[in-house]
């Protein structure tokens, strides 16, 4: 809802996106209810977005590049940053280097990991959450958490290995349909060559060595060949950067590799799970 509150609240994203507009609807001698034929929204709308009242929702930045960019990447780059900006604070800078990264190994170990998760089970899992959330802002989490999936389909592709709690899979969230059609759709996403899939099993530990105690992280190799490692625990995160701190959260993550089940085993107990018969 527009307001004179969001003007003084307004992202530097958003302040961004109206100034440009306002910039480039000038340069063409255009009137805001010109504009706003072009782009299929209302005057008014228009001008709620260049005085930030109302910044541009992603539908309205799709409609801007395509009738005011002319070959400018301005409000594609706008829509990653302001996607950004609504995902909650503490996973905004990792959520810019996940959508970069040339590689990622991930560990989960108390829920599917939002990059694998689909929208029926993120939508479960986000609005049974506490503190309670608005239906509204549900909404918008379970969306952003599903656009984080076009990494997958990314030009360069990325590799990603994710190694998830067998406990992960036996918890049940939203109901039993959900969880079929998550560990279906995990089965699908073990299937993609640039994508590995492995089962930490529950008896991981029996011979006396279990390395997973310290809970989930997430590796991350940058474009520059820097490895960085992303940890979340209780809303709050942290991202080391420290080489040696990186090399011991490696050689963890590498342990936990090794006490898991190869992919062929992880994907075959994740059908049995599901119910589906080899």
């Amino acid at each position: 809802m527009a307001s004179a509150e969001n003007k003084d609240s307004a992202s530097p994203a958003a302040k961004l996106v109206a100034k440009v507009t306002r910039m480039l609807r000038l340069q063409r001698e255009w009137s805001q209810d010109r504009l706003g034929d072009e782009l299929g929204y209302s005057a008014a709308a228009v001008s709620a977005m260049e005085t930030c009242a109302q910044p541009a929702s992603d539908a309205m930045l799709v409609a801007l590049k395509r009738v005011l960019s002319e070959g400018s990447e301005v409000f594609e780059t706008a829509r990653l940053y302001m996607r950004m900006e609504r995902l909650p604070e503490q996973f905004q800078d990792y959520a810019l280097l996940e959508q970069a990264a040339i590689s990622l190994q991930l560990f989960a170990t108390n829920v599917i990991h939002g990059l694998f998760q689909t929208e029926a089970y993120a939508r479960a899992l986000i609005g049974g959450g506490y503190p309670p959330l608005s239906d509204e802002r549900v909404e918008e989490l379970v969306q952003l958490r599903m656009a984080r999936a076009a990494l997958f389909d990314r030009d360069p592709l990325p590799m990603i290995e994710v190694i998830i709690d067998e406990s992960v899979l036996r918890r049940v969230i939203g109901s039993e349909d959900i969880m079929r059609e998550q560990l279906l759709h995990l089965v699908e996403c073990a299937r993609r060559r640039n994508v590995t899939l492995l089962v930490l099993p529950m008896d991981a530990g029996k011979y006396g060595e279990y390395a997973a105690g310290h809970g989930g992280m997430s590796l991350v190799e940058t474009s520059a060949h820097e490895h960085l490692v992303y940890l979340e625990a209780q809303e709050e995160s942290l991202l080391v950067s420290d080489p040696a701190k990186v090399s011991t959260y490696a050689q963890r993550y590498a342990k936990i590799r090794s006490q898991a089940l190869g992919p062929r085993e992880s994907l075959d107990l994740i059908m049995r799970l599901a119910g589906v018969k080899e």
